[in-house]
């Protein structure tokens, strides 16, 4: 059986990519301040706990990677598993997959994807095509390190609010995002969401970063991701601009953020990830 790939809810690859490849994601937490707690994926999450102001998220626990892990390696037959998490910057999610795969007797590889959302998407999608193309473990984890290090993420959210109160803005970006009228556009940076531009408004924000992003993706074909937290219009606008600007794009696909990173970008947060060197998505 080729090498099993594994990853966390913070993927969200859709049931049509996770079930004909046979993915694991491994679910985040979200817990309400009266202590209701859900997992991502599979639990029924209200759509308003992305607004709530007590809700408060962790990464995938220890107990729940450690049994994914143990059931992908009893499913590769002896080929391996390799598994791709959300920056350890972001989460303690990679530091509790080290210690799942320490328990598993070598048999899983850990990659820190340095991204979250649809860009970690991507780069487990790369892991899995490498798998499934006959890759040994270690070249399936050389080529998800390879991915992790091309891929290109941005997102422009409608309030900095919900990224303060959860810590997961570098500094700088605070100070520069303080005033409310901002419209910020943030990216991945050394596996921290970061500042890249500021702008008056959300449409001069977009504009701005698709420009961004047809200048990275350089004429290269590229497979595209659109990612909003409860904003499917606007996504759906999004992609279809995209596609017009980009030159060569292989394949595309939308996601909803989810309740985990929807509590830390806020409604309406709009984003685009570019994964190169990746065949077509089926």
């Amino acid at each position: 059986m080729p090498v099993v790939i594994v990853t966390d809810s913070s993927s969200r690859l859709p049931a049509s990519l996770t079930d004909v490849h046979t993915i694991t994601q491994v679910p985040l937490h979200v817990t309400l301040d009266d202590g209701t707690e859900y997992l991502e994926g599979r639990d029924d999450v209200p759509p308003d706990v992305v607004a709530a102001s007590g809700a408060t998220t962790s990464g995938a626990s220890l107990a729940d990677l450690r049994r994914a892990y143990e059931e992908a390696v009893a499913r590769s037959d002896g080929d391996g598993v390799v598994a791709v998490h959300m920056s350890r910057r972001l989460s303690g999610t990679w530091s509790a997959a080290r210690l799942a795969a320490d328990a598993v007797d070598g048999e899983v590889r850990v990659v820190d994807s340095r991204s979250v959302g649809v860009s970690l998407g991507l780069t487990t999608m790369a892991a899995v095509q490498a798998a499934e193309a006959g890759a040994t473990r270690d070249e399936v984890y050389e080529t998800a390190v390879r991915a992790a290090a091309t891929a290109e993420s941005m997102l422009c959210v409608q309030s900095l609010d919900n990224l303060r109160h959860s810590g997961r803005l570098s500094l700088t970006g605070r100070l520069l995002g303080s005033a409310l009228s901002i419209k910020p556009i943030l990216h991945m940076s050394d596996g921290l969401l970061a500042l890249r531009e500021r702008h008056r408004t959300m449409t001069k924000a977009i504009a701005k970063m698709v420009d961004a992003a047809v200048e990275l993706a350089d004429g290269e074909p590229v497979t595209l991701g659109v990612q909003h937290c409860q904003n499917p219009d606007l996504a759906s606008e999004l992609l279809d601009t995209m596609l017009e600007r980009v030159d060569d794009v292989t394949s595309s696909l939308i996601v909803d953020l989810g309740p985990v990173l929807g509590t830390h970008v806020g409604p309406g947060a709009v984003g685009v990830a570019l994964g190169f060197g990746l065949n077509p998505l089926d």
